[in-house]
């Protein structure tokens, strides 16, 4: 995506108004495009903590969100698949916007915190991998502390990860609106597409 002056923005889950703070801010990003997205949702369906991607994606699709959706609980896309992922996405959609959303571990102060960003994602970074960069906009759900290591992507509570997700997911289906018009318009399937 061209022309997008970076930002960083960020809600705590459990605010009444972050589903709409977060929506506002990906269409004004959104906004600069007129390709129905891609919306990649990283993350494993064996680790709780690393879940809140995949139960995005779950949730978008349940939605019939306006994209094309990558990442689900049935159909994971993890973070070791991202470098053969971003290539395919570069090839089958080389207009649309990438959202990429992850769970993150950060200080014990963000664990809770979503954060929306202008800048790509890279996924497994928090646990020292380096994996590349997919994206053109960044989803981050602050899961668990950074201190506790990997094991604290196991010790979250589902009720948290759910809310966060639900969040998430509602903030995006929501910014996606404009295109909705474009696809009823057009002859495209509204079923998302799914690895």
């Amino acid at each position: 995506m061209d022309n997008i002056s970076p930002f960083e923005t960020s809600y705590r889950s459990c605010n009444a108004l972050a589903c709409l703070g977060l929506s506002a801010k990906l269409k004004t990003a959104l906004s600069k495009t007129y390709v129905r997205p891609v919306v990649l949702c990283v993350g494993s369906d064996r680790v709780l903590g690393d879940s809140l991607g995949p139960m995005v994606g779950t949730l978008l699709q349940e939605k019939r969100a306006s994209a094309y959706i990558y990442g689900t609980l049935s159909r994971p896309v993890s973070a070791r698949e991202v470098p053969h992922i971003g290539k395919f996405l570069a090839c089958t959609h080389p207009r649309a916007a990438i959202v990429a959303v992850d769970a993150a571990v950060g200080s014990k102060e963000e664990v809770g915190l979503i954060k929306l960003s202008s800048y790509p994602l890279y996924p497994g970074s928090g646990s020292g991998k380096q994996l590349g960069a997919v994206g053109d906009l960044s989803i981050l759900g602050i899961v668990a502390r950074r201190e506790d290591g990997f094991a604290a992507l196991e010790t979250p509570h589902l009720g948290s990860i759910r809310n966060m997700a639900e969040v998430i997911a509602e903030a995006i289906a929501l910014s996606l609106s404009p295109f909705t018009v474009h696809l009823e318009q057009s002859h495209e399937p509204r079923s998302a597409l799914c690895l």
